[in-house]
């Protein structure tokens, strides 16, 4: 196998990313300057060397814990759990949250092997009981895919007998949708979830 085949096989293992895409990758770096492909795989390196799971919540951090986990202006009472570290991000992208955060890295899939032991369940459950009542909500943030609703339906029953509010979010119309496009589950989700004006 060539070193493009190589690369190129070893890029259409990220996510997102087939063949033929990963082939003009290639093709792109090669097409530049020698120093571009250098950049990349220094950049590489240096992700794969320094970045690791916060030891707290899950995220990636350069340091023991996140930016977030030692944030002492963040609200400690309410913990958003989310399937990956990525999604993160997009919560804070919106400036509207200042709690914390739990990576679960995945989601409950049974049929693919993953269970309970397989995610970062035991050390969510840990923090909300090592907390003593500090955690006085916690949201459930997984996606809106059957594995996300089981994995949101599991934890919760695992949380509220400790004593913490449990929440979802909100699901419903996207802004600047036309109802006539929209799919009628979604439809149905946003009346039941409809709140006073």
């Amino acid at each position: 196998m060539s070193v493009i085949d190589q690369l190129s096989t070893e890029l259409a293992r990220l996510p997102g990313i087939g063949p033929k895409t990963a082939l003009r990758l290639v093709h792109h770096l090669l097409k530049g300057s020698r120093e571009q492909p250098r950049r990349l795989a220094r950049a590489l390196e240096e992700v794969a060397d320094r970045v690791r799971a916060c030891r707290v919540c899950g995220n990636f951090t350069e340091h023991e814990e996140c930016e977030v986990c030692v944030n002492p202006r963040r609200d400690a009472s309410i913990v958003c759990v989310v399937e990956e570290a990525f999604e993160v991000g997009a919560i804070e992208r919106t400036g509207q949250y200042r709690g914390l955060f739990h990576v679960l890295g995945g989601h409950l899939a049974p049929l693919d092997g993953v269970g309970p032991n397989e995610l970062n369940v035991a050390s969510l459950l840990g923090r909300i009981r090592d907390a003593r009542g500090g955690v006085n909500e916690v949201i459930l943030a997984t996606n809106a895919s059957v594995e996300g609703e089981a994995t949101a339906v599991y934890l919760e029953e695992m949380i509220r007998p400790m004593g913490a509010r449990v929440s979802r979010l909100a699901r419903g119309i996207p802004v600047g949708s036309d109802l006539e496009y929209v799919d009628g589950t979604t439809i149905a989700e946003a009346l039941a979830g409809r709140r006073e004006m």
